[in-house]
């Protein structure tokens, strides 16, 4: 047995739920009933523009106005009014919306909706969130149209009687209901006016003060505007904060519209602190600075505006819907930024090197998360060296020293995590001619991981890792000072004083100028404790600290020891605490003995 038939709504149910729960903040009413004004506005120029409104238009302005002794507030507007049956057409039916009405009318005709803002035809009822009644006012701009007023407490019943407004356009009464009481003070419309309403693009009058930009910066040509005009801007955005780098303009028109300035700010690894600072207008009404959805996770970091009427909006304009249109803006950013990035390096590597350390963070985290973003940005991503100098990562490969390889014919890229903790090692490859790059950021423990999976036959290792040494000894002379015997005798000695399980000597015939000990681990294992560290690979953070400790048998201080049959105890001893130092090893209890025992020997 099969049934068909149509889907009752019950009014009475529905309305409370619209009222209260359609959207999430109830300040969203001001927003919601401005830019409902607007849209009154934008009709009547587009009619006078179209040939169907032959009347003065005069100057275009909403008026909001709060009554704090009455408790009202009041947005009024001199757009295209609304007759007794317009009233009971577009606000007596829910989700029957004029402004779709007006668009659908005239989509054929160029530009002619291109600055209407609504879609859905239940803003206005957001007034009940914050009103027990609600009132309007409004004089139709047909001539011998008759002045109109409705009325509603909120409830489904409603009253239409003969209205007073004398002039063309409309009245928005809201008599604020006890619970919204906060909504009766002068600072906080003031407030959510500058935050929603802003950039509207019809003078908005409140306190006697126009609060908008009616032609905000983004809608501007590029080519009319200086750098002024965008470092102004910026600061407008962002009062207290520091001057941007630089800016990426965007303006496109197909296959979607999207206009906006992304502006790079000076960054430092403080990652999360930096995001939200982008904010998405739609037809210049604000919707929100959590862009998450629309902007790749690397350029949260930037800051802002992006405006676009395609950008699907959920009912209550508040978030986005996912959908291929939302991926497309977001690739076409993505790209934009790379190519804006590309641009500055070729046009002046000096000025971008300078600006490096800020642009440094989100260039490799585009990297790790963009496949496409990091195609472009190989070109331009820098690598520093300890010297100080930059070099891109095809360049730098291409100036590692002859011979810098490993067993498996990898060419071995030296790095250091942290120079100053690391100096004694940065030095020792420097004098070697090996070149030392500082990967110290946030981010870098992945990017090393990075470069060896997009390099072939390139393997990063830190400089105080077993890869120097291995490096060296393929360099150093291959008669010992010491020989064989005497070489056992010498890790005997250090074996004797050497308290942790965790440190195991070899004899090796370095240069007499190398260290006598040198302490290293093996890069792989420290490299896995570090990623487990960041909640990765979360196995490794229990592997079994093991360093390997070189000594060197061609060090004049080895023969020394190997012959002294009385203090090479108190020597290695020295000598080995001395190497455990330098590499962060002696800590707590040991630290203190250690440094205790060298203050009474003063």
């Amino acid at each position: 047995m099969s049934k068909s038939g149509s889907i009752s709504v019950n009014t009475e149910n529905i309305f409370p739920i619209i009222k209260k729960f359609l959207y999430s903040d109830h300040e969203i009413f001001l927003r919601e009933l401005i830019s409902n004004a607007t849209d009154a506005c934008q009709k009547l120029n587009t009619l006078s523009r179209l040939g169907e409104y032959k009347g003065e238009l005069g100057e275009f302005k909403i008026q909001v106005t709060l009554d704090t002794e009455n408790k009202t507030l009041t947005i009024s507007d001199n757009g295209i009014g609304m007759t007794e049956e317009e009233i009971n057409k577009y606000i007596n039916q829910l989700a029957f919306s004029g402004a779709e009405e007006f668009v659908q009318k005239y989509k054929d005709k160029a530009d002619a909706s291109a600055n209407v803002i609504g879609h859905f035809g239940l803003g206005f009822y957001s007034a009940f969130m914050v009103a027990s009644k609600v009132e309007i006012q409004s004089l139709s701009y047909q001539d011998e149209a008759k002045p109109a007023k409705w009325e509603c407490d909120g409830s489904t019943q409603f009253k239409i009687t003969k209205g007073k407004r004398k002039t063309r356009g409309t009245d928005i009464i809201l008599y604020l209901a006890e619970d919204s009481l906060e909504f009766n003070e002068t600072f906080k419309i003031r407030g959510l006016l500058d935050k929603y309403c802003r950039f509207l693009p019809v003078p908005i009058e409140f306190d006697g003060k126009i609060i908008n930009e009616e032609k905000p910066l983004w809608l501007s040509k590029p080519s009319e505007l200086k750098d002024e005009d965008y470092i102004k801007f910026y600061n407008t955005l962002y009062p207290f904060a520091e001057a941007p780098l630089f800016w990426i303009h965007i303006n496109v028109d197909y296959p979607f519209n999207l206009t906006g300035i992304l502006y790079f700010p000076k960054v430092d690894s403080a990652i999360e602190a930096e995001k939200h600072k982008v904010q998405l207008y739609s037809n210049q009404v604000f919707v929100t600075d959590n862009v998450k959805d629309i902007l790749p996770e690397f350029l949260m970091l930037l800051h802002g505006v992006i405006d676009s009427p395609d950008i699907p909006l959920n009912v209550s304009r508040s978030s986005l819907q996912s959908d291929g249109n939302v991926k497309k803006i977001t690739a076409h950013i993505s790209k934009k930024v790379a190519d804006k990035l590309s641009e500055l390096f070729k046009a002046s590597r000096e000025d971008f090197q300078a600006k490096w350390p800020n642009v440094d963070l989100f260039v490799k985290y585009g990297m790790l998360s963009d496949e496409k973003f990091a195609e472009k940005a190989k070109e331009f991503c820098l690598l520093q060296n300890t010297d100080e100098s930059y070099a891109t990562i095809s360049e730098y490969i291409e100036q590692v020293k002859p011979g810098q390889t490993d067993k498996e014919g990898n060419v071995v890229v030296l790095y250091t995590g942290h120079a100053d903790e690391q100096h004694a090692y940065v030095s020792a490859a420097q004098n070697r001619g090996y070149k030392v790059l500082k990967l110290e950021g946030p981010l870098d423990n992945h990017f090393t991981s990075y470069l060896e999976q997009h390099n072939e036959k390139v393997k990063l290792k830190r400089v105080d890792s077993d890869a120097l040494d291995n490096l060296i000894a393929k360099e150093s002379a291959t008669v010992a000072l010491l020989n064989e015997e005497e070489s056992k005798k010498l890790i005997e000695i250090f074996e004797k004083v050497n308290s942790t399980s965790e440190i195991k000597f070899e004899a090796s015939a370095l240069s007499p100028d190398d260290a006598l000990i040198t302490i290293t681990e093996s890069e792989f294992d420290r490299r896995m404790r570090d990623m487990s560290k960041m909640g990765a690979y979360a196995m490794f953070g229990q592997l079994p600290k093991t360093y390997k400790t070189i000594l060197n048998t061609n060090h004049p201080k080895a023969k020394q020891l190997v012959s002294d049959e009385n203090g090479s105890d108190l020597k290695a001893s020295k000598a080995l605490n001395l190497a455990m130092l330098a590499k962060g090893l002696l800590k707590g209890e040991k630290l203190t003995n250690y440094v205790k025992s060298e203050l009474e020997n003063l």
